[in-house]
């Protein structure tokens, strides 16, 4: 789960983490009062989308006057905010950050990942701020300095002089930067996240370390036991199938195909997109309903597919371990009775009760393609959308 700017760095502050005066506005007016609020003679108005590469989208507005802080939020509220990082459906913005303009002495970068390789939390430091990390690694590999923090005794007022003293800071410096590296890795450790992104961390004229924009990433799984960061979840910035396929408990990423998945387990999905991609076709998501899915949660998930206007066919891949072929089955026919479609479906069961599934797809009446291997459904998906073909209606059920 991704948090706002403003978010984060409310968190990191309460972790001893330097950060600029803030407030934030759900409209021009709100925008200059938070200005005359923090006080000064410059600001920076910065759009809250969950989105990297702002300032070149216009995210980004320095202001000299309160009169300008108006002009750049009244132009950002509502505007689609189109980032490499976005993709070109964009992020609509719904409330801006206003903040104090600080003067900027050094630009630094500070990372805090999960390396799965050594399964530690690794911590990504570069004398060079401001640009992307993979930026950084492609054009100034030499200036990224990397260390894997030991769970056993995390990471050390050594370990984190060692780092400051590689980004070659001046001794006034380091206490600043050590207490911001230990507190991000605190706040990482301690709130179940699974990145903190301080970028650009920056030394000021006055000689303070701050956090001049923060990012955060949460692991989904460990929400359960971190209420308050379940609460900072904004459903305006996600996309909209995959919201809601997490409110019913199912696995789903969008993609820009046109064959809908319906699969059970990561990995099988994952292989039936790849057999789709293989065949000339295009994925349109990925979703796994699991290993225990029942007919009603084969319903939902073909419902969610079906929501995708870019789908022409859809896929059902069911090997059946702990699930059943006939429980799928049945799904699958439950989810074609209860709403008109004019979709073609292609089914490939294997596994558990098979006999039993294909035998109840045959008996349905329904228009449903079945294949054996997934090599052969996969063909039959992408020839049906190369078709052009339409299906027979298949109306619902009164």
């Amino acid at each position: 789960m991704d948090i706002h700017e403003y978010q984060a760095k409310d968190l990191l502050r309460d972790f001893g983490v330097k950060v600029p005066s803030g407030g934030l506005a759900y409209s021009p007016e709100q925008a200059t009062y938070r200005a005359h609020e923090i006080g000064g003679d410059k600001w920076v108005v910065k759009a809250q989308v969950h989105t990297g590469g702002r300032g070149k989208a216009g995210g980004v507005k320095v202001c000299g006057n309160e009169h300008e802080v108006f002009d750049a939020a009244d132009e950002m509220f509502g505007k689609k905010l189109v980032t490499h990082q976005s993709g070109p459906a964009g992020k609509i913005v719904y409330r801006v950050y206003i903040e104090s303009g600080v003067e900027i002495e050094r630009e630094l970068y500070l990372g805090f990942v999960l390396d799965r390789s050594s399964e530690r939390i690794m911590v990504v430091a570069s004398s060079s701020g401001g640009m992307e990390i993979e930026e950084i690694a492609q054009d100034q590999p030499d200036t990224i300095i990397r260390s894997v923090v030991d769970p056993a005794v995390g990471l050390t007022e050594f370990q984190a002089r060692e780092i400051v003293f590689k980004l070659g800071l001046d001794a006034s410096h380091v206490q600043g930067a050590v207490t911001t590296i230990r507190g991000c890795y605190r706040a990482f450790r301690d709130l179940d996240a699974t990145m903190v992104e301080i970028n650009p961390l920056v030394v000021t004229s006055d000689n303070s370390v701050m956090a001049l924009d923060a990012k955060m990433e949460f692991d989904d799984n460990a929400l359960f036991r971190r209420q308050q960061i379940m609460e900072l979840r904004d459903k305006s910035q996600e996309d909209l199938r995959e919201t809601k396929a997490a409110d019913q408990g199912l696995s789903y990423v969008g993609l820009d195909g046109n064959i809908g998945c319906i699969v059970n387990g990561a990995g099988l999905a994952m292989a039936t997109m790849d057999m789709i991609k293989l065949a000339g076709g295009e994925p349109a998501n990925f979703l796994d309903i699991g290993g225990g899915a029942s007919p009603e949660r084969v319903a939902k998930a073909f419902n969610l597919v079906r929501s995708d206007e870019n789908v022409s066919a859809i896929l059902v891949n069911i090997f059946a371990g702990i699930n059943r072929c006939d429980w799928v089955a049945e799904g699958v026919v439950q989810a074609l009775q209860s709403t008109a479609m004019d979709l073609p479906v292609i089914v490939r069961l294997a596994g558990t009760n098979v006999e039993k599934g294909m035998e109840i797809l045959e008996n349905s009446g329904l228009p449903i393609a079945t294949a054996t291997t997934l090599a052969e459904a996969a063909e039959k998906a992408v020839t049906i959308c190369k078709s052009g073909l339409t299906p027979p209606t298949i109306a619902a059920a009164s």
